[in-house]
């Protein structure tokens, strides 16, 4: 017999949602068969068998579980004789998990549910719906009413339930139209005061709160910028996104530039340990550049990670950041897609950002930004030149990383983007 326990997803969670079980109870499941749906505040994951058995679940959907968790247990030919044992500790554990029975949950308020502080209110009956985060963010987004979400009579929504919704044509689970009229209307704020417009954070945004809240807290973090002459790299790039077929930008220069420092600069790279203070504190060498990029396309804050970007060819790095533009326009990162980031880059390419100053996100020493690229008049000679410019700032953990290092590093990534050729053939 092995215990299903619930793996670390994402570091910036200490608890998900048990969205959906993908396999009966008592069913035989292979190894790598995806078998639960687990919610984060980025993605919806699904989590494979480690191994084959016979499925044994001890947690209901809806629950929320924490990393390391034993919510179901996989047995093998000689755990038959402990099934009905197993049956009933699943029984129990479950009924644990949820907080409450049936008849219990249908005499409780929403605000009440044990499991999920934020869960929608109880569909009659005492069945709960589960709103996975991207259905919640779009309902938020086009301020349904709750009651027209309930009314779809489904046990989970997810996104695609709500287009369905906004297009108009929903039925619920008897097949009746389900669908409110346009001016049903908007339930009252949550303090009852009907006149006042509440904005409700979606689970992402509060999840972000939360890491700007804790960097703040806890890093004392200092912040160094220098401008970049970016006219010849934007040229190198605009030439190479029609050779390799695939859009090549200032943001994937920068992302390959910052790779090539890891070995010069591995403090920059490193995983601070926690709870050290004092002599006692130290930092984890990171083996690759892996390179957290924010993508953001009006749908939440993602930061994807391009692994090992010193090592790997420009083409594969501007590929892995065309890919994940696709991915966040329907928000379906994947966990591993977000996990694992060494150092982050923050885009700030709107027109007209000339600074912007990153947090230093927990697990990580610095974060660097990189403004739109800006016309400006600069001495040429006897005469003057309109150039490209660029400004790239370093916020970092002044603990690990003092003044004069900043300066060099930024010197050094300077210097790569303003002879972009010499770099590349150096660099792949």
């Amino acid at each position: 017999m092995t215990d299903f326990r619930v793996p670390k997803l994402n570091n910036n969670d200490t608890t998900y949602v048990l969205v959906e079980w993908l396999a009966e109870d008592g069913q035989a499941v292979r190894d790598g068969d995806p078998i639960v749906l687990l919610e984060t505040s980025k993605a919806t994951e699904e989590v494979e068998a480690p191994r084959p058995g016979v499925l044994r679940r001890l947690l209901a959907e809806g629950a929320e579980c924490e990393p390391g968790q034993v919510i179901a247990r996989l047995l093998g030919p000689g755990d038959e004789a402990t099934d009905e044992a197993t049956d009933e500790a699943a029984g129990e554990a479950a009924g644990e998990a949820a907080g409450e029975t049936a008849g219990e949950a249908a005499g409780k308020a929403p605000d009440e549910d044990p499991r999920r502080p934020d869960a929608p209110a109880p569909l009659a009956g005492g069945s709960d719906v589960v709103v996975t985060a991207p259905a919640r963010e779009l309902i938020e987004a086009h301020g349904i009413a709750m009651e027209r979400v309930y009314a779809l009579g489904r046990k989970v929504i997810r996104r695609t339930d709500v287009e369905e919704l906004l297009a108009g044509g929903s039925t619920g689970a008897d097949g009746n139209d389900r669908t409110a009229p346009d001016d049903a209307p908007a339930p009252a704020g949550a303090d009852g005061d009907g006149d006042t417009e509440w904005i409700t954070l979606s689970r992402a945004q509060q999840r972000t709160a939360e890491v700007v809240e804790r960097s703040r807290r806890e890093i004392p973090a200092a912040y160094t910028a220098m401008n970049v002459d970016v006219t010849e790299v934007l040229s190198l790039a605009r030439d190479l996104t029609r050779r390799l077929r695939t859009l090549v930008g200032l943001p994937e220069m920068v992302v390959k530039a910052v790779g090539g420092l890891l070995d010069r600069f591995p403090m920059f790279f490193a995983e601070p340990a926690p709870g050290m203070r004092g002599s006692g504190m130290r930092a984890r060498r990171a083996a690759t550049a892996d390179v957290g990029v924010t993508v953001d396309v009006g749908r939440g804050l993602f930061i994807p990670v391009v692994r090992d970007a010193g090592n790997r060819p420009l083409s594969e790095v501007a590929g892995d950041l065309v890919g994940f533009r696709k991915t966040a326009l329907t928000g379906s990162f994947r966990e591993r897609d977000l996990q694992g980031g060494a150092i982050t880059l923050t885009l700030h390419t709107h027109d007209g950002i000339v600074f912007a100053v990153p947090i230093v996100f927990p697990g990580q020493t610095c974060a660097l930004s990189l403004t739109a690229p800006r016309s400006e008049v600069v001495q040429d000679g006897s005469g003057f030149a309109v150039r490209k410019t660029a400004t790239i700032g370093l916020a970092y953990d002044h603990r690990f990383i003092n003044g004069r290092d900043a300066a060099e590093f930024l010197g050094e990534l300077r210097a790569a983007l303003e002879s972009p050729a010499r770099f590349l053939t150096e660099n792949g």
